[in-house]
């Protein structure tokens, strides 16, 4: 049986001199993730144990690293780098030869000193009948650390097998994200697909015709955007503390919305044995046209984030998720098929120029990525023929 990942959050809770062990152990190691990285750029040596060879010892005597710690270091500095060049080649760096690009082309990758640092089984144990933690750090290993959670994460952790954790700093507080492996249910054989057509208006209208996260949450996004502009104007150091503050905020509240939409529509399809069908959203922010005060609306939220969410849940669920061509999803009428840019009138509007039909214009939209999902299934299901 294969196995989702699923990542598991809990707070630990240290003494001051726990506290500054940590902080100590975060320095040292992007300290030295840092200098890996001048490193790799200069030599032009990107794999890991290519890397390895250049900067291990030098980073594991100057900074007092364990080899565990020294070879999550050099790795987590290849991953960067990593990710570097696939954002290179999506252009989200600007065009080739803009100052942008090279700047990010020709200058290492740097580490803040609280940057998430890995740990494995050799560096990290678990005692959960006493809810502590044994954490390898520079000064030592710090013994009966403290760490809490909400009932499901403290379930999860001691029920479920524990795989790599990140320790995180964020707001003054620690943090550790555990991987753990849940069992992936078989694909259930699908009696049709729910659509699902994500925007602006709506963060996501499915084909049954439920609206979700419409005009109250759009009124709290115009709220925080309002804010934002007048700290910008503002301009103090306290108005950037608070700056900071709400982003982290926004981050939240858009997470948590992202997956009560998920969820909601995972178990809808799960209830009546349907699949799933979704638009793909790569690119998006570069295929879609909006007017000027709609930009800042669409870049403010996370759909890719919605669409992992409604993956992942869909897997444990055992629903099937197809992603579709959104191509004129907008333009054509679910019911004659008939395409054409004139049958929306508006952005709620979609009034069919050839058989009439009219029907809430996202609403339209769910029901023919729900077609397209279902014909995408069985293109893939369907047997091979020699």
């Amino acid at each position: 049986m294969t196995r989702v990942k699923l990542v598991v959050q809990v707070k630990l809770l240290p003494t001051p001199e726990q506290a500054s062990a940590l902080d100590a152990t975060l320095r040292a190691c992007n300290t030295a993730a840092s200098e890996v990285a001048a490193t790799a750029r200069e030599i032009g040596c990107y794999r890991n144990y290519d890397l390895r060879k250049h900067t291990y010892q030098n980073i594991k005597t100057g900074h007092r690293l364990g080899a565990q710690a020294a070879q999550h270091v050099i790795k987590k500095v290849c991953d960067a780098y990593k990710t570097l060049t696939a954002n290179l080649l999506n252009s989200r760096y600007g065009k080739p030869g803009s100052r942008r690009r090279r700047t990010v082309e020709t200058n290492p990758v740097t580490f803040r000193w609280d940057a998430a640092q890995p740990y494995d089984a050799r560096m990290l144990s678990w005692q959960y009948d006493t809810r502590t933690v044994s954490i390898w750090t520079v000064g030592g290993r710090v013994k009966n650390l403290a760490f809490t959670g909400s009932p499901d994460q403290l379930k999860a952790l001691a029920t479920l097998p524990v795989g790599e954790c990140d320790l995180v700093h964020r707001d003054g507080m620690w943090f550790l994200y555990a991987s753990v492996e849940v069992p992936e249910p078989d694909l259930i054989d699908p009696a049709g697909f729910l659509g699902v057509d994500m925007g602006i208006v709506n963060i996501a209208y499915d084909s049954d015709g439920t609206r979700y996260a419409g005009a109250k949450l759009n009124g709290y996004r115009r709220r925080q955007q309002r804010l934002r502009q007048r700290l910008q104007a503002k301009g103090t150091q306290s108005a950037k503390r608070l700056l900071a503050r709400r982003r982290r905020k926004e981050a939240r509240h858009a997470a948590n919305t992202n997956h009560v939409i998920a969820k909601t529509i995972v178990t809808e399809a799960a209830r009546t044995g349907r699949g799933i069908a979704v638009e793909q959203l790569t690119g998006i922010r570069d295929r879609v046209r909006l007017r000027k005060p709609q930009r800042v609306t669409l870049s403010s939220w996370s759909f890719h984030q919605l669409g992992t969410f409604l993956a992942y849940k869909a897997r444990r669920a055992g629903v099937p998720l197809a992603e579709v061509d959104p191509r004129y999803t907008s333009q054509t009428c679910n019911r004659c098929g008939h395409r054409d840019k004139r049958n929306r009138l508006n952005q709620e509007t979609f009034t069919c120029r050839s058989c009439g039909v009219v029907a809430h214009a996202d609403h339209n939209a769910a029901l023919n990525i729900a077609h397209r999902g279902a014909e995408s299934w069985g293109a893939v299901s369907r047997p091979h023929v020699a």
